[in-house]
């Protein structure tokens, strides 16, 4: 576990992250090394969340397909995997972040350098420069730049807020695995009159106010760690289990291609149930408290959130979603084996590290720092993580399939 903070600690600053050279880490493999490199290259675009982590599974998806094509026995395997990995990552990312090229060649450049001239290496780019090219092939029209037509609930004349919310054409991708959007669509959030209802806004209330004197200061640690939801703090959970003995590029090729995926769709997933239902974030309803038909809600006019709530709607949550996903690639990889101490770091918490021994642990800490961080509802975040659970299995499934 101190390796794995060690190794991210070199990327990591008080202010965030931190792109150039992209030195490499001999302890690594090619797969896992860059990943952090790519990972870091995205955060640095200052791509939203759900661009970064499509951008992230069209790498990882090409990266795992040039690995793929390589067989393992031959005695230049090695050379032309990692070749390879370098090449489709390279070949992704100068194409869909082309504000960070720069730093990308340097790290393409330093990558060969380590690997001897020869025909393996020559193979290896190759190789990986077709299963890029393939992969961003059969993306270029997932939907992911569909015209937005998002049309603001209003009145005529009637002030609202003036930013568009995040990715509303989401719901009209094509998933990776599943057979639509609204494959796993939730049902409705519970009813304004209801006991649920009443039992979540008061709990939201008292814990996520920004002057909250419910709050313990470990919680309010847990939500400012969450606060962040770019790739990286995802991926350094899954290094957890990359970094285990007895992995090799092959199997990392395939760890990093599921969750990668996994992650896009859950996304996908959750957009379409977010503007589905388009239901209010608790800074709306507790301000709106005396309006809901409730009389459980008691409406406080001053509440603010402790951290500021993403633009788009609340139900269900994505960073729930998103962990569980993790969650359910990472709890089948391991299988009956050992699970390892599972660990990551926080940009928005100054580089500061968290860990957890099971699976579930680091789901529930999720969900429940999102509603610390007076943001998202209970049944939000517990119907986020089945989403996110059901789009994982699916996904390992797949790719089970495609082992076989």
């Amino acid at each position: 576990m101190r390796h794995l903070v060690s190794i991210r600690a070199t990327v990591l600053t008080m202010a965030g992250l931190v792109v150039g050279s992209f030195a490499l880490d001999a302890s690594a493999d090619a797969v896992t090394d860059w990943n952090m490199k790519a990972t870091d290259v995205i955060a640095e675009a200052k791509l939203g969340t759900p661009p970064a982590i499509r951008v992230i599974a069209i790498v990882q998806t090409a990266v795992h397909d040039a690995v793929s094509g390589i067989p393992a026995q031959t005695p230049q395997a090695q050379a032309s995997m990692e070749a390879a990995v370098a090449a489709a990552n390279r070949a992704v990312l100068v194409k869909l972040v082309p504000s960070q090229q720069q730093g990308i060649e340097a790290a393409y450049n330093a990558s060969l350098a380590r690997i001897d001239d020869g025909a393996a290496k020559s193979a290896g780019i190759a190789t990986g420069e077709r299963a890029a090219a393939a992969v961003l092939a059969a993306r270029v029209d997932d939907g992911a730049a569909a015209p937005e037509a998002y049309r603001p609930s209003v009145v005529a004349g009637a002030y609202v807020p003036t930013s568009i919310p995040a990715v509303p054409q989401w719901p009209q991708r094509k998933p990776w695995s599943m057979t639509s959007a609204a494959q796993f669509r939730p049902v409705a959030p519970p009813a304004l009159s209801s006991d649920a209802w009443a039992r979540d806004y008061n709990e939201v209330k008292a814990l996520g106010s920004k002057t909250s004197t419910r709050r313990s200061a470990e919680q309010t640690d847990i939500a400012r760690f969450w606060d962040y939801s770019l790739p990286p703090i995802y991926y350094g959970v899954v290094r957890s289990i990359a970094l285990m003995p007895g992995r090799d590029v092959a199997s990392n090729a395939r760890l990093y291609a599921a969750t990668a995926q996994a992650m896009d769709d859950a996304l996908i997933g959750v957009f379409d149930a977010k503007y589905h239902y388009g239901f209010w974030r608790p800074a709306t309803a507790i301000r709106n408290g005396d309006n809901d038909g409730n009389d459980a809600t008691e409406r406080d006019a001053a509440w603010t959130p402790l951290i500021d709530a993403p633009m788009h709607p609340e139900y269900p949550s994505a960073h729930g979603s998103l962990a569980a996903a993790v969650g359910a690639v990472v709890k089948a990889e391991v299988g009956s084996g050992t699970m390892p101490v599972l660990t990551t770091t926080s940009p928005s918490a100054k580089g500061a590290a968290r860990t957890w021994t099971t699976v579930e642990d680091f789901t529930r800490e999720v969900g429940n720092a999102r509603i610390y961080g007076g943001i998202h509802y209970r049944t939000s975040t517990d119907v986020g993580a089945a989403m996110g659970k059901q789009v994982g299995e699916l996904t390992v499934a797949k790719f089970q399939a495609l082992a076989q």
